[in-house]
């Protein structure tokens, strides 16, 4: 095999729906929606198109299950238009995946989901001898059934073995399910989360003055290379040897449309950041710059640019 290039993202495929809302109505209450936008979501969709739009010359392949239905070949062609290598993406007659997004208008959101066919992704889905791809990252973990259900470590140790580096996300939830990540960790090269994920692994309290306590305790349980946290105020990456921390790029409010995908936009930086081999430093100057992005336009994707003119657009903010 040829010297490995690309990143892999592999998991999530979903179709949002964006709602825009004044304000969460209590029980049995009416509140009007203001807008509706459709537009892709999942891992796969948000963090391959940032990728690919961070960096246009990166390869990026799309691992993935949809539905056969207008909802999948909707997520199939926004892939393709964007550059993302759809050559691996699987298809089944479960509907494809699909969440309502209740949005305030430059505020938080609640997602409603339906698991669908990114519920039944796994170990077979990737064609694992025409992988090239030189980093793997696979999510989101507590969405995926049989990701859950022991594919995912599976997943992970064929990537190591392959000589591929890993990464993993999560996503938020209330439950005790997180101890299901708990075993894949001394697979995964590169942990980035949000400081709720690593707290409800760690059993740390989700503060800002814990997070390098919470870093510590997941490199302890065996994340191999780096810790990499994001909260609203600002972002640390942790190794064995050092321990990094940059606040968040402060935009006016009304430079803020919606907060859909800015995690998401904060892992393609970073994983940008890493596959070209960048200090940890600037890993989080990658990272926070793709979020600062994402916040401007309410869907996930739209507001990432190429990683030199959204340098440009930081410095409007320093």
């Amino acid at each position: 095999m040829n010297e490995r290039k690309g990143i892999a993202v592999a998991g999530t495929a979903i179709v949002d729906k964006i709602y825009g809302i004044g304000a969460y109505p209590g029980v049995g209450e009416l509140t009007k929606i203001m807008s509706i936008n459709t537009a892709v979501g999942g891992l796969v969709l948000n963090d391959g198109i940032d990728l690919k739009k961070l960096d246009p010359n990166l390869d990026v392949y799309a691992l993935c299950k949809l539905g056969n239905d207008e909802e999948g070949r909707f997520a199939l062609e926004t892939m393709k238009q964007n550059g993302l290598d759809t050559s691996s993406v699987t298809f089944t007659d479960e509907k494809t995946s699909f969440t309502d997004v209740m949005s305030i208008i430059g505020g938080q959101r609640t997602f409603f989901t339906y698991p669908g066919a990114s519920a039944d992704f796994g170990y077979d889905d990737i064609p694992w001898d025409s992988l090239n791809a030189k980093i793997l990252h696979l999510g989101y973990f507590l969405l995926l059934d049989k990701v859950d259900n022991g594919d995912g470590l599976k997943i992970l140790k064929e990537a190591k073995n392959r000589g591929i580096s890993t990464s993993i996300d999560l996503v938020s939830e209330s439950s005790d399910r997180y101890s299901l990540v708990i075993p894949c960790l001394p697979y995964v090269d590169n942990l980035i989360i949000n400081e709720t994920e690593a707290g409800n692994i760690t059993g740390i309290e989700p503060t800002e003055e814990n997070l390098e306590a919470i870093a510590d305790k997941l490199l302890e349980m065996g994340v191999r290379e780096r810790v990499i946290l994001h909260m609203p105020m600002l972002g640390i990456c942790k190794t064995r040897t050092s321990y990094t921390t940059m606040p968040s790029i402060d935009v006016p409010r009304d430079f803020i449309k919606g907060k859909t995908g800015a995690g998401d936009a904060f892992c393609a930086g970073a994983l940008l950041g890493i596959y070209n081999g960048v200090s940890d430093e600037e890993i989080l100057e990658y990272a926070q710059i793709a979020a600062m992005a994402s916040l401007r336009t309410p869907d996930a994707t739209s507001g990432i640019e190429e990683l030199s003119k959204l340098r440009e657009l930081a410095k409007q903010f320093q």
